[in-house]
């Protein structure tokens, strides 16, 4: 993934074959001279994602020693001053297919009452899914907007293709609307004392 390069150094696309073409998304944890430190998301914190960046950041000569935890995603480059600012060291981070945005915290799983192992498992890996999500659409859009959108879309395609068919719907659906509509819409919660 090339990205503009803003301080007009040799893009590394082309000399680095080797690195994969999908991008190790990471966050900036900080930055002072001589250092910056970056935590990689959870699903790039495996050797086979970290090691070959980590290879070429320690083969460029502004870059004097790069340090990593694998295990927590943590990535600190220490580099020579003298040779290159912070924009050169995010410019080459760039370059190597690093894209940088906030990362959600990881939440432990845990129970809700009443709620079964498999329950947890699927609310964890749908709350997952609706990080990349908006990750991927730099936080335009999630899941809680794109499911009711699909739904919306089927709904506009049936009344196109069956037209409205108001006849067709039993007496026990519309009453099922009209309550759940009703405790959704007046659903609020009183303030404590």
């Amino acid at each position: 993934m090339l990205i503009t390069n803003n301080s007009k150094m040799p893009k590394l696309r082309e000399t680095t074959p080797e690195m994969g073409s999908s991008p190790i998304y990471a966050e900036l944890i900080s930055q002072t001279p001589g250092r910056v430190r970056l935590r990689v998301a959870p699903e790039y914190r495996q050797s086979q994602d970290i090691e070959p960046l980590i290879k070429l950041l320690n083969e460029r000569l502004e870059i004097y020693r790069v340090r990593a935890n694998i295990h927590s995603g943590s990535i600190t480059i220490f580099y020579a001053q003298d040779h290159i600012n912070f924009e050169g060291v995010w410019a080459i981070l760039q370059d190597l297919g690093v894209t940088f945005s906030p990362i959600p915290e990881q939440e432990p799983r845990r129970l809700e009452k009443g709620q079964s192992d498999a329950a947890a498992s699927v609310t964890y890996a749908v709350t997952h899914l609706n990080h990349r999500v908006r990750r991927a659409t730099d936080g335009i859009v999630d899941i809680r907007f794109l499911i009711p959108l699909g739904f919306s879309v089927l709904a506009i395609r049936q009344l196109i293709v069956k037209g409205l068919m108001i006849e067709a719907i039993p007496w026990y659906v519309l009453a099922w609307y009209s309550f759940d509509s009703f405790i959704k819409l007046h659903y609020t919660s009183e303030p404590q004392e």
